[in-house]
Formats: structure tokens, sequence, C-alpha cells
């Protein structure tokens, strides 16, 4: 049976400007039932100042204390009764705060979203902050400072990007930043980046165009647009150099290994045929790294690699292992250098380039059948990247990579000299 292709893909996608600058995203589909409300906010962590670390994702928190009309709380305490899925999540390079409901709730999200973009600093309150950013900081403490590996991202991104960089800290911020951030701190990071002309709203599901446009501009149109702050252009990078090495010593369950690469940013040229390299080699259970240090020497109890695709001049390419009992970091290095290197002394065939299309075809049409990540990727590639028809084409342009492509990636960037190491070791009792 021949393989589903992207050409497969006609999403239909209509797009309005409002005059407060709100860029609208419709893509009715009568058959869901239901509708997604996505917004995205061109802002994440690599738009934070030195020293104010944090701010995106504190407030993917704030943006549910409340607004002019709306009490703290009363966001989810609206929605969820009415069988709405709500949430919020931040990245280095954007936030989006979204809803899946009934489509009989559309009117009640949209409104819910305009009230807190037009009026959020209404309930910006000294107490509402404080609240808030103790939460940010015990979320801090379970999920990154006190979990095995919880600081592996923070370790990863310090190798390959340079301190300034925007990239170089983690999207939940320092400790001392969110310590010494105040209320008003807050609030001018509110003022700089969450207003319409900033913004791209997507909505999806069932209901028509015109009604999802006339919608958007009824709830939306008085908010005003304010200055946008200019767009962050961040020149490329050139490959690591120098084989940055760190050791840490924690009390983790296996040590473990993590081998990083200064990459291109997602989409620029050679990275979608090194995105596939990185799922030959690590992912699912067909992956080199399966088959010949999984389940073949038995040297690693899991081992994986990955692509983070990222647009402001680097991405970050990851491979980590964790260690067998009884095998050491040293050992279970050499392990995954020799795979890495066996990418360019035998380079991946058409036959496992085709698996790693397929894969990734398999999750982006698996994805795309809910409204909901259709609304998100809709305006994921409209912020970023100024075009939401990519979600029709984005597969093609994976699916053009050829084997050749995929091998001259390799030897480009997997040379030896071009990646960086970190190592847990577990303390001694």
């Amino acid at each position: 049976m021949e393989r589903m292709t992207s050409a497969t893909l006609d999403y239909p996608v209509a797009e309005r400007v409002l005059d407060n600058g709100l860029r609208v995203i419709a893509s009715p589909d009568h058959a869901a039932g239901s509708v997604a409300v996505n917004l995205w906010y061109d802002v994440g962590s690599r738009h934070e100042d030195p020293g104010r670390t944090g701010f995106a994702h504190l407030f993917e928190h704030l943006m549910f204390q409340g607004s002019a009309n709306v009490k703290s709380a009363e966001h989810f305490s609206l929605l969820q009764p009415a069988g709405a899925s709500v949430n919020a999540t931040t990245w280095f390079d954007r936030t989006n705060y979204f809803e899946a409901l009934p489509a009989g709730g559309l009117d009640l999200a949209l409104w819910l979203e305009a009230d807190r973009m037009g009026s959020l600093l209404v309930a910006l309150t000294e107490e509402n902050f404080e609240n808030q950013r103790e939460v940010v900081k015990e979320e801090k403490r379970q999920r990154y400072d006190n979990v095995p590996y919880g600081d592996v991202i923070e370790l990863i991104i310090g190798q390959v990007f340079p301190p300034g960089h925007p990239y170089s800290h983690t999207v939940i911020g320092s400790m001392d930043d969110l310590n010494a951030a105040g209320v008003e701190d807050a609030r001018e990071f509110f003022r700089r980046f969450y207003m319409p002309n900033n913004a791209v709203l997507s909505i999806v599901g069932d209901v028509d165009v015109e009604t999802a446009f006339a919608k958007a501009d009824r709830y939306f149109s008085a908010v005003p647009a304010a200055r946008k702050p200019e767009k962050l252009i961040t020149d490329p990078l050139p490959p690591l150099t120098g084989l940055p090495r760190r050791e840490t010593v924690q009390d983790v369950p296996s040590e473990a290994v993590y081998l990083t690469w200064r990459l291109p940013a997602d989409r620029a040229p050679g990275f979608d045929a090194l995105d596939l390299a990185f799922g030959i080699l690590g992912q699912g259970q067909s992956s080199r790294l399966m088959k010949r240090l999984v389940r073949g020497r038995e040297i690693a109890e899991s081992a994986y690699a990955s692509a983070m695709g990222l647009i402001g001049g680097n991405s970050l390419g990851m491979v980590g292992a964790r260690a067998r009992s009884g095998v050491t970091p040293e050992e279970l290095e050499d392990g995954l250098v020799a795979e890495i290197d066996g990418l360019i002394s035998e380079p991946p065939s058409p036959a496992e380039v085709e698996r790693a299309k397929a894969q990734t075809e398999r999750h982006w049409l698996q994805e795309m059948a809910r409204v909901d990540s259709r609304a998100d990727q809709l305006s994921g590639f409209a912020t970023l990247y100024g075009d939401p028809q990519l979600i029709n084409t984005r597969l093609a342009e994976i699916d053009s990579v050829t084997p050749e492509d995929v091998s001259a990636a390799i030897a480009d960037w997997f040379t030896a000299d071009r990646r960086a190491t970190l190592i847990y070791r577990k303390e001694t009792r």
C-alpha cells in the first residue's frame, strides 16, 4: 500500500486582520461538532531581558488570575462546566492560550480571551503577583530543582548557547530573577508584548468563516493596538567547537550521557534533513540506538535522539541515554559516539529515511485529526513563519528531503569536533 503523502492535506484556511492588528485565522470543520480557540502571543523566554527571566512563563499563570470582568480562576470555572478543556503553554519562542469546547461555547471562550487581553492589568495586583510568583517558584522546585535530571535542559543550553544569548536561559527562568521581580516589572512586560497586533487568533471547528471573523471582531475590536515590539532577529551562530564537556554528580537513578549540537534554525536549509537523521538515530523501536545499544549490546536502559526546532538563529540537537547497572558513563559515551560516527561511515539507507518520514507523517496526521491541535499549528505557523498555509504544505517539505540530503547534512554537522558532552554520575554513599 502506498504511503499517504502530504498532497492529501487540504484544510481550509481563511485570514483576516482586524483594525487593531489582530490576525484572525478561521478553518471550518463542521463534522467536528466542537470548536477550538487558540491565541498565540509572539513572546517567549527568548524575548526576556537579562535579570528578568521567567516572565513569559509567569504570565501563563497570571493570565488566569482575572481581568476587568472576570474573577481569579473564573476562566476555568466558567469554561469547564461548558465541557471545555482549557490550558496554556510557554516555550522559548512563544506563549499560547487555548480552549476546546462544544461549538455553542465559542462566544464565551472569545469573550474571556478578549477580556484578559484588554484588561488583565486591572486585576494584576501585588497580591495576585506574589501568589503566582510563589506558585512558579514551587513549580521550579518540583519539576526542575528536586527531581532526577531536572536541570538537564539548563545544563545543555548552557553548553550550546553563550551567556546572554536569547536561548541561554530556561523557560521557567532563574530563582534569583523570580525573587528579584516586582509587580511593576510584570505590568511593563504585559504592556510590551500582550496586545492584539502581537498576537494570532485561530478558530477551528464547527463554525463558518464569516461567523468566526464576525465573532472575533465583536469581542476583540475594542482592544486597542499598542506599539508592537521590534522583531527579535538573532544571527545564526556557527557550529560548536572545542568539545565543551561537563560532568555533574547527583542523586540520580542511573548514570547518563547527553551529547548536543548547535543546529540550523527550524526550517532553515539542512534542518529537516537533520531532524530526520535524529529520528533515524534515536526515535522509535527501529532506531539505531534502540536496536544496537538498548536491545543489542544492552548497555543502555533507554536512549533517544531529537532535534529541538527553534527560530532564533539556531536550533538544538540532542542525543541522550541512561546506563544500565554496571555500565560506566565512559562505556555508554563510547557506544553513543560509535553510533553517531556510524551515521557518517554508514549513511542512512533509503528505507531508514522513509521510516523516519513515515513516523513524522503519522504523528502529524494524528495531531491534525484534532481541532485543538490544528488550531495550535495554524497559530504557530502564522506567528513564527508568517504563513498558516504551512499546515497543508509542511509535510511536503519534509517529504521532499532525499537520502542524499540527509547524508550531506550528517557529514556537515555530525563531525566529531562539533558536539558538547554532559555526564550525570551517581552519588556514592
